[in-house]
């Protein structure tokens, strides 16, 4: 997006229009589709970004295992759980400095650029030193002062919709973001919440098609947490780039059984090599590349 145009956007003309229809976010403000950099990715271009990585950064030997894997596969961004928002104050809660200081060494050795979630805004400053992306989990959706805090970092973000979240209240959420003067925002659809029981959350794909014609915002889809089951993921990840996603974010360990976090849902190496093969052709189909 223009910086300039953002600049046009200023404190005083929000108070005088604050229920203005050309919204930041909109097709309508600017009508061409974005691209947001992270180092040396450009998500939204016509190569398929894949970001890959564990649930949660475990130990040293789980994720560089990851990261050589998902770099040989053709993987475009590594990722990985320093700081976990737990359901259960009992469950595996990350490492912390620990795991971003791992992260730092794998995207060292791979050259994939790092994305990981931020939980609070005090913690910024510290993943700023360590990742490339920072990642607002669906939990923090709508924890304003958060995203406006990663506004204002102008690192790249990627946005999780929140599980019970309208793709209006969604793209309402970036927009707090690139009022901050931050274009560089990437929506990423996670499944949503309903009565259905078979899977995790209900992945809506047509939230991709609906998202393109809105907003010139990237869209990416996580079928890992949409699902909630591996044999699940790699049909999803087809459906997503069939529906039009300019990538997907697959969780992948060494040995899922073995997971401190999400085991059902990871795919263990040889799923993703197998995955990534049988991507190549869907990619090619609707216009996409892997390479």
């Amino acid at each position: 997006m223009d910086m300039d145009r953002l600049k046009e956007i200023g404190i005083v003309e929000r108070l005088v229009h604050p229920a203005q229809k050309a919204q930041l976010t909109s097709r309508e403000f600017q009508a061409e589709s974005s691209f947001v950099n992270v180092e040396n990715v450009s998500i939204g271009s016509q190569k398929l970004v894949i970001i890959a990585g564990p649930c949660s950064v475990e130990h040293r030997e789980q994720l560089l295992e990851v990261a050589r894997t998902a770099k040989q596969l053709g993987a475009s961004m590594l990722r990985g759980g320093a700081f976990k928002p737990r359901t259960s104050p009992y469950e595996f809660q990350g490492l912390g400095e620990v795991g971003l200081r791992l992260l730092s060494e794998a995207r060292d050795e791979t050259g994939l650029p790092v994305v990981t979630e931020v939980l609070e805004a005090g913690k910024i400053d510290l993943l700023a030193q360590y990742a490339d992306m920072l990642q607002i989990g669906a939990r923090n959706m709508q924890n304003f002062p958060l995203l406006k805090s990663v506004g204002r970092s102008k690192m790249p973000v990627l946005l999780k919709r929140g599980m019970m979240a309208t793709i209006d209240e969604w793209m309402q959420a970036a927009e707090y973001i690139l009022l901050e003067g931050n274009p560089n925002v990437v929506l990423c659809e996670r499944g949503i919440r309903t009565f259905e029981k078979a899977t995790r959350n209900t992945l809506d794909l047509a939230a991709v098609p609906v998202l393109r014609k809105q907003t010139h915002l990237p869209i990416l889809v996580d079928p890992s947490h949409a699902t909630g089951s591996r044999d699940l993921v790699a049909p999803m990840t087809k459906a997503a780039v069939s529906a039009g996603a300019d990538g997907v974010m697959i969780e992948v360990h060494p040995s899922p059984q073995n997971a401190l976090s999400d085991s059902h849902q990871q795919l263990d190496l040889d799923e993703f090599a197998k995955l990534m093969q049988e991507l190549e052709p869907v990619a090619r189909a609707v216009g996409r590349r892997l390479r």
